[in-house]
């Protein structure tokens, strides 16, 4: 498994019609490779997480979502990778691209309220995707278990290490998101 074969998975799974087929499709795709694939395809995906847990993309969700908790904001960064490859790394080049994505356009000038679960920017099945497969294709050896034995741990929530900025101040957001800012105005706050 390298990365383009990460994104070849993660773009097939999208013609699947809604996050929880995704998320089977992944799995069950997960599951005709062997153990060591499926490692290295969870080594890639947190690579990806790791590449995405900025405050500056923390703030695009705090801005697009009307507010963004550690679990949140964890959840939209599977939900970007979930976007694809084009979509994903003009977000953490400019999160302000977003506003370009077709799932943010369209909840661009909706109350979150009515938003369908479905269309939330976040997806948190992404996450057991990989550990679901690595079980049933080792007869319940744990994922985890595994890259720790490689010397690899994950984090579960986010943990940005770029400069933080104060993610409640709507000044500051409109600055540093201008496209985005003009689909979700008013600025949310906190």
């Amino acid at each position: 498994m390298d990365l383009d074969g990460f994104w070849a998975l993660i773009e097939r799974s999208a013609r699947q019609r809604n996050q929880d087929e995704r998320a089977d499709w992944l799995t069950g795709q997960l599951t005709r490779l062997s153990p060591a694939e499926i490692e290295e395809f969870e080594i890639l995906h947190y690579g990806l997480r790791d590449r995405a847990d900025t405050w500056h993309l923390w703030g695009a969700a705090v801005l697009v979502c009307d507010g963004a908790s550690d679990d949140g904001f964890w959840y939209f960064q599977a939900w970007l990778i979930g976007q694809g490859r084009e979509v994903f790394e003009a977000a953490v080049a400019d999160p302000d691209s977003l506003a370009e994505a077709p799932a943010i356009r369209a909840l661009a000038g909706r109350d979150p309220d009515d938003w369908a679960e479905d269309e939330w920017p976040d997806w948190e099945l992404l996450d057991y995707v990989a550990s679901e497969a690595y079980e049933e294709v080792t007869d319940g050896d744990d994922l985890d278990d595994a890259l720790e034995a490689r010397g690899l741990l994950f984090r579960s929530s986010p943990e940005p290490s770029d400069p933080r900025f104060d993610l409640g101040d709507p000044s500051e957001r409109r600055r540093r998101y201008p496209r985005l800012s003009a689909l979700f105005d008013p600025v949310p706050s906190l």
